[in-house]
Protein backbone atom coordinates (compact mmCIF):
# COMPACT_ATOMS: atom_id res chain seq x y z
CA UNK A 1 0.00 0.00 0.00
CA UNK A 2 2.89 2.36 0.79
CA UNK A 3 4.49 1.71 -2.62
CA UNK A 4 1.17 2.26 -4.39
CA UNK A 5 0.61 5.55 -2.58
CA UNK A 6 4.10 6.76 -3.53
CA UNK A 7 3.51 5.81 -7.17
CA UNK A 8 0.23 7.69 -7.24
CA UNK A 9 1.94 10.81 -5.85
CA UNK A 10 4.66 10.55 -8.49
CA UNK A 11 2.37 9.99 -11.45
CA UNK A 12 -0.96 11.76 -11.32
CA UNK A 13 -4.01 11.53 -13.57
CA UNK A 14 -3.60 15.19 -14.55
CA UNK A 15 0.08 14.71 -15.41
CA UNK A 16 -0.60 11.82 -17.80
CA UNK A 17 -3.42 13.59 -19.61
CA UNK A 18 -1.48 16.86 -19.62
CA UNK A 19 1.45 15.07 -21.23
CA UNK A 20 -0.84 13.73 -23.97
CA UNK A 21 -2.19 17.24 -24.56
CA UNK A 22 1.34 18.61 -24.93
CA UNK A 23 2.33 15.70 -27.16
CA UNK A 24 -0.56 16.58 -29.48
CA UNK A 25 0.35 20.27 -29.38
CA UNK A 26 3.96 19.56 -30.28
CA UNK A 27 2.73 17.55 -33.27
CA UNK A 28 0.56 20.47 -34.37
CA UNK A 29 -2.63 18.55 -33.58
CA UNK A 30 -5.58 18.63 -31.23
CA UNK A 31 -6.00 15.65 -28.85
CA UNK A 32 -8.68 14.25 -31.16
CA UNK A 33 -6.42 14.82 -34.17
CA UNK A 34 -3.62 12.91 -32.47
CA UNK A 35 -5.97 10.03 -31.64
CA UNK A 36 -7.17 9.88 -35.24
CA UNK A 37 -3.62 9.88 -36.62
CA UNK A 38 -2.77 7.10 -34.15
CA UNK A 39 -5.57 4.94 -35.57
CA UNK A 40 -7.73 5.32 -32.48
CA UNK A 41 -11.28 6.53 -32.06
CA UNK A 42 -11.06 10.35 -32.44
CA UNK A 43 -12.68 10.81 -29.03
CA UNK A 44 -10.13 8.61 -27.19
CA UNK A 45 -8.19 11.58 -25.77
CA UNK A 46 -11.09 14.01 -25.42
CA UNK A 47 -11.46 15.70 -22.04
CA UNK A 48 -14.97 14.31 -21.72
CA UNK A 49 -13.50 10.79 -21.71
CA UNK A 50 -11.08 11.44 -18.82
CA UNK A 51 -13.65 11.08 -16.06
CA UNK A 52 -16.49 8.55 -15.94
CA UNK A 53 -20.13 9.54 -15.51
CA UNK A 54 -19.91 8.68 -11.81
CA UNK A 55 -16.84 10.86 -11.30
CA UNK A 56 -14.07 8.23 -11.38
CA UNK A 57 -10.81 9.04 -13.11
CA UNK A 58 -10.26 7.23 -16.41
CA UNK A 59 -6.64 6.66 -17.45
CA UNK A 60 -5.36 6.22 -21.02
CA UNK A 61 -4.18 2.70 -21.80
CA UNK A 62 -0.52 1.93 -22.40
CA UNK A 63 -1.48 0.79 -25.90
CA UNK A 64 -3.12 4.13 -26.74
CA UNK A 65 -0.10 6.03 -25.39
CA UNK A 66 2.26 3.88 -27.47
CA UNK A 67 0.21 4.50 -30.62
CA UNK A 68 0.10 8.24 -29.87
CA UNK A 69 3.88 8.35 -29.49
CA UNK A 70 4.33 6.54 -32.80
CA UNK A 71 1.90 8.91 -34.52
CA UNK A 72 3.76 11.94 -33.12
CA UNK A 73 7.15 10.39 -33.97
CA UNK A 74 8.17 10.69 -30.31
CA UNK A 75 9.82 8.38 -27.80
CA UNK A 76 8.83 7.20 -24.35
CA UNK A 77 11.66 9.39 -23.06
CA UNK A 78 10.01 12.45 -24.56
CA UNK A 79 6.70 11.44 -22.99
CA UNK A 80 8.37 11.00 -19.60
CA UNK A 81 9.68 14.56 -19.83
CA UNK A 82 6.24 15.82 -20.78
CA UNK A 83 4.72 14.03 -17.77
CA UNK A 84 6.96 16.03 -15.47
CA UNK A 85 6.38 19.25 -17.35
CA UNK A 86 2.95 20.26 -16.07
CA UNK A 87 3.44 23.91 -16.90
CA UNK A 88 4.94 23.22 -20.34
CA UNK A 89 8.52 24.06 -21.26
CA UNK A 90 7.75 27.65 -22.17
CA UNK A 91 9.36 27.40 -25.61
CA UNK A 92 7.07 28.66 -28.34
CA UNK A 93 7.30 30.50 -31.63
CA UNK A 94 4.94 32.78 -33.58
CA UNK A 95 2.50 30.89 -35.82
CA UNK A 96 0.69 32.20 -38.91
CA UNK A 97 -1.25 30.64 -41.76
CA UNK A 98 0.91 30.23 -44.88
CA UNK A 99 -1.59 32.10 -47.04
CA UNK A 100 -1.30 35.15 -44.75
CA UNK A 101 2.48 35.01 -44.53
CA UNK A 102 2.89 36.58 -47.96
CA UNK A 103 0.85 39.61 -46.96
CA UNK A 104 2.55 42.94 -46.44
CA UNK A 105 3.40 43.63 -42.81
CA UNK A 106 3.77 40.00 -41.68
CA UNK A 107 7.60 40.20 -41.53
CA UNK A 108 10.25 42.86 -41.18
CA UNK A 109 13.12 43.19 -43.64
CA UNK A 110 15.13 40.45 -41.89
CA UNK A 111 12.30 37.90 -41.86
CA UNK A 112 11.31 38.46 -38.23
CA UNK A 113 7.53 38.08 -37.60
CA UNK A 114 5.71 41.34 -36.90
CA UNK A 115 2.17 42.67 -37.09
CA UNK A 116 -1.19 41.13 -36.22
CA UNK A 117 -2.57 37.65 -36.83
CA UNK A 118 0.27 35.65 -35.26
CA UNK A 119 -0.59 33.12 -32.57
CA UNK A 120 1.80 30.74 -30.75
CA UNK A 121 3.04 27.22 -31.39
CA UNK A 122 4.89 25.10 -28.79
CA UNK A 123 8.28 24.03 -30.08
CA UNK A 124 8.81 20.29 -30.57
CA UNK A 125 12.51 20.77 -29.80
CA UNK A 126 14.71 23.48 -28.43
CA UNK A 127 15.34 25.98 -31.21
CA UNK A 128 16.86 29.43 -31.62
CA UNK A 129 15.13 32.71 -30.88
CA UNK A 130 14.62 33.58 -34.55
CA UNK A 131 12.14 30.87 -35.45
CA UNK A 132 8.50 30.95 -36.50
CA UNK A 133 5.89 28.45 -37.65
CA UNK A 134 3.59 28.43 -40.67
CA UNK A 135 0.42 26.40 -41.08
CA UNK A 136 0.00 25.00 -44.59
CA UNK A 137 -3.36 25.49 -46.29
CA UNK A 138 -4.54 23.89 -49.51
CA UNK A 139 -2.82 21.33 -51.72
CA UNK A 140 -0.19 23.43 -53.49
CA UNK A 141 2.72 21.92 -51.53
CA UNK A 142 1.66 18.28 -51.75
CA UNK A 143 3.02 15.63 -51.54
CA UNK A 144 5.66 17.18 -49.27
CA UNK A 145 3.22 19.07 -47.04
CA UNK A 146 -0.48 18.51 -46.56
CA UNK A 147 -3.27 20.89 -45.67
CA UNK A 148 -3.03 21.61 -41.94
CA UNK A 149 0.66 20.64 -41.56
CA UNK A 150 2.84 23.04 -39.59
CA UNK A 151 6.40 23.84 -40.65
CA UNK A 152 8.96 25.31 -38.25
CA UNK A 153 11.22 27.85 -39.94
CA UNK A 154 14.54 29.16 -38.63
CA UNK A 155 16.02 32.34 -40.08
CA UNK A 156 19.32 31.81 -38.25
CA UNK A 157 19.91 28.11 -39.01
CA UNK A 158 22.71 27.50 -41.54
CA UNK A 159 21.43 26.70 -45.04
CA UNK A 160 23.08 24.07 -47.21
CA UNK A 161 22.44 22.62 -50.63
CA UNK A 162 19.49 20.20 -50.44
CA UNK A 163 17.74 21.98 -47.55
CA UNK A 164 14.08 22.88 -47.80
CA UNK A 165 13.69 26.61 -47.47
CA UNK A 166 11.16 29.42 -47.35
CA UNK A 167 12.06 32.34 -49.60
CA UNK A 168 10.43 35.77 -49.41
CA UNK A 169 10.95 38.10 -52.37
CA UNK A 170 11.01 41.88 -52.13
CA UNK A 171 7.84 41.83 -54.24
CA UNK A 172 6.05 39.87 -51.49
CA UNK A 173 6.02 36.35 -52.99
CA UNK A 174 6.53 33.50 -50.50
CA UNK A 175 8.04 30.31 -51.92
CA UNK A 176 8.79 26.89 -50.41
CA UNK A 177 11.37 24.87 -52.31
CA UNK A 178 14.60 22.86 -52.08
CA UNK A 179 17.81 24.85 -52.38
CA UNK A 180 19.91 23.57 -55.30
CA UNK A 181 22.56 26.30 -55.47
CA UNK A 182 23.25 29.65 -53.82
CA UNK A 183 25.77 32.22 -55.00
CA UNK A 184 26.24 35.91 -54.39
CA UNK A 185 24.11 36.60 -57.47
CA UNK A 186 21.46 33.87 -57.78
CA UNK A 187 19.41 31.20 -56.02
CA UNK A 188 18.59 27.99 -57.84
CA UNK A 189 15.47 26.39 -56.38
CA UNK A 190 13.78 23.06 -57.05
CA UNK A 191 10.00 23.18 -56.47
CA UNK A 192 8.69 20.52 -54.08
CA UNK A 193 6.74 19.05 -56.99
CA UNK A 194 9.49 17.22 -58.96
CA UNK A 195 7.46 17.62 -62.14
CA UNK A 196 8.02 21.39 -62.04
CA UNK A 197 11.08 22.96 -63.60
CA UNK A 198 13.96 24.33 -61.54
CA UNK A 199 13.69 28.05 -60.86
CA UNK A 200 16.47 30.64 -60.74
CA UNK A 201 16.00 33.86 -58.78
CA UNK A 202 18.34 36.84 -58.68
CA UNK A 203 19.78 37.51 -55.24
CA UNK A 204 18.74 41.14 -55.63
CA UNK A 205 15.08 39.99 -55.69
CA UNK A 206 15.31 38.17 -52.32
CA UNK A 207 14.19 39.82 -49.11
CA UNK A 208 15.20 36.82 -46.95
CA UNK A 209 15.63 33.06 -46.99
CA UNK A 210 15.15 30.69 -44.03
CA UNK A 211 15.48 26.95 -43.52
CA UNK A 212 12.63 24.58 -42.64
CA UNK A 213 13.91 22.70 -39.61
CA UNK A 214 10.83 20.64 -38.67
CA UNK A 215 7.37 19.69 -39.93
CA UNK A 216 4.38 18.20 -38.10
CA UNK A 217 3.86 15.36 -40.59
Amino acid sequence: MVRQAKAQRMLSHNQIWGALDRLAERAGLSPSGLAKRAGLDPTTFNKSKRVTSDGRERWPSTESIAKALAAADSSIGTFARLVGDEAGDGRSVPLLGFALAGASGAFDETGFPIGKGWTEFALPTAEDNHSFALRISGEALQPSYRDGDIILVSASAPIRKGDRVVVKTKAGELTVATLKRRTAKVLDLQPLDPAQAERTMAASEIAWIARIVWASQ
